[in-house]
């Protein structure tokens, strides 16, 4: 079943395991799929001395197995065959039962998860080929590993496609939550928690003490204006935090990027790698997974506080929280997210072979995303709302040359119809004479712009009409010591080499306002 390398592999990476731990099989012998799952188990068992495995014939169509500790369930399991993508988690899931692995949380995050309310049963349902499941996956089995009453589980969709079809599941990974949709597509950590402290809340911790942390200067964000500001900042000699949800910001959202000057090509995944590495030269102290709670920027030096406790004190910040995709706001656009409304073609295209689809924007993103869509889907429809497109010239000439894609400018979307369960329509106003009209469609990618990360800032600090934070020339805002760069700011043009330049600007701002003594 696997490889003889592969074995090799893992044999290596688990030569450090210090606990014993079952795969607790359960396998139905009607499913065709049964021997298969048996044969995966006792090769992938055989690369341990402390792996072994038991089997369990049942007549429920089970093909599932969970991972057992020291004889003790730790509340994960995977329904379905791991292989491709999931491999991943599947390893991870006993190094990180047994305390090792990067991904690990640290404190603050881990006391988050512990005081989640309630019992929580999580069901994640994934694609093999999926690259963004297994983040998904094993942010969850760490919830599971943290919290003995959470458990998280595995599906392939693919092997319980009654189940599929049941909750009409359009796009993966999608997370439930004792039943619940919480989650559909590309999330990590930091999210997730945060979703499901939304839903379930938590625990007060009253015996826990806020944990303060002193440093010269706080980040806020950690995509490309945050991390540039983080590195200026630490070439100065101060000692420096970057408080962000993740390294990358909303850029990891992002395929492919070919205008970053001097980088003719590279990806969002790729790009916040490598702003991980550079930030890791210097020493910078990162908290990711964070979620902003509130700030106090009425004295000095100011509070950042972060959920869990955490406190972070400076007498200088840089707020470089980016912005999140902007949606429509029409009638059932809600109702209908991860059910035929989309905001990632890379992520859910797929799911629209041979299906007609609507691009909602004209601008790069949008033009873009009609591009790749033609090349899967039967037609695709781009709305513009103004009388032009705002994309560069030569994706309108891309998009021009293919005849499955169909452009209408002047077009504003109004409502997103359906029949339940999935996205069978959107209805579209001609703004050159007011006339609506019906357009029958499988999906809908929204594509126009972002909006601003600013909430937690709208009383500490001043914002324009668009809720972006208002600062000048220098990326100085109106707060002495408070400083903000990139997308979150009224600087015009958002893209990844201004944002750099930005929170560069920021750094060196925050720097010269400290040797003049003015923070």
């Amino acid at each position: 079943m696997l490889d003889t390398s592969i074995l090799k592999q893992v044999s290596d990476v688990f030569a450090g395991l210090e606990n014993d731990y079952t795969l607790d099989v359960r396998t139905d012998a009607s499913r065709a799929e049964a021997a298969e799952l048996k044969a995966f188990v006792n090769d992938f068992v055989s690369t341990s001395t402390h792996l072994s495995a038991n089997f369990t014939d049942t007549n429920d169509a089970q093909l599932s197995f969970s991972l057992l500790k020291g004889g003790q369930p730790v509340g994960i399991t995977f329904r379905g065959i791991p292989n491709g993508h999931e491999f991943t988690s599947l390893l991870l899931a006993i190094l990180n039962a047994d305390g090792k692995g990067k991904n690990l949380p640290d404190e603050a995050i881990s006391r988050r998860i512990a005081n989640l309310k309630g019992d929580i049963k999580l069901q994640t349902y994934v694609s093999l080929t999926c690259t963004n499941c297994p983040d998904v996956v094993q942010a969850l089995n760490i919830m599971a590993l943290t919290n003995s009453r959470v458990s998280s589980e595995m599906i392939d969709g693919a092997l319980f496609q009654d189940e599929v079809a049941r909750l009409n599941i359009q796009a993966v990974p999608a997370v439930y939550a004792n039943g619940e949709l919480l989650h559909i597509g590309r999330g990590d950590l930091g999210e997730l928690l945060g979703k499901l402290e939304d839903m379930f809340g938590s625990e007060d911790d009253n015996n826990a003490e806020p944990v303060e942390r002193q440093f010269d200067l706080v980040v806020i964000g950690g995509g490309p204006a945050g991390a540039a500001a983080a590195i200026y900042s630490a070439r100065k000699g101060l000692k420096v935090a970057v408080v962000a949800g993740r390294i990358g910001g909303q850029v990891k959202d992002t395929v492919g990027i070919e205008n970053l000057v001097s980088v003719p090509q590279t990806t969002g995944a790729q790009l916040a790698d490598d702003l991980r590495s550079h930030i890791g030269h210097y020493p910078v102290e990162i908290f990711e997974n964070r979620k902003l709670d509130s700030v106090d920027f009425s004295q000095s030096p100011k509070r950042v506080y972060a959920k869990g406790g955490e406190v972070f004190v400076a007498p200088a910040v840089v707020v470089a929280t980016g912005a999140s995709w902007r949606r429509l706001n029409v009638d059932d656009e809600a109702k209908y997210m991860g059910k035929g409304v989309h905001f990632c073609p890379h992520c859910d295209g797929p799911f629209y072979k041979g299906k007609n689809v609507a691009v909602v924007g004209g601008g790069n993103s949008g033009i873009e995303a009609a591009i790749d869509l033609a090349g899967i889907c039967k037609h695709v429809t781009v709305l513009e709302f103004a009388d032009t497109l705002r994309a560069d010239t030569v994706l309108q000439e891309k998009a021009a040359s293919m005849p499955n894609i169909e452009i209408f400018k002047s077009s504003q979307t109004t409502r997103v119809l359906g029949d339940g369960n999935h996205v069978t329509a959107i209805r579209v106003k001609d703004r050159t004479n007011e006339e609506e009209r019906e357009i029958a469609l499988d999906g809908v990618f929204v594509q126009i712009g972002l909006a601003a990360n600013t909430e937690h800032f709208r009383d500490a600090l001043p914002l324009n009409e668009r809720r972006e934070i208002e600062v000048d020339a220098t990326c100085r805002t109106s707060i002495p010591g408070v400083y903000a760069a990139g997308d979150c700011t009224n600087v015009p043009y958002k893209q990844i080499v201004i944002a750099m330049g930005e929170g560069a600007k920021a750094a060196l701002s925050a720097f010269d306002d400290r040797i003049r003594g003015l923070i």
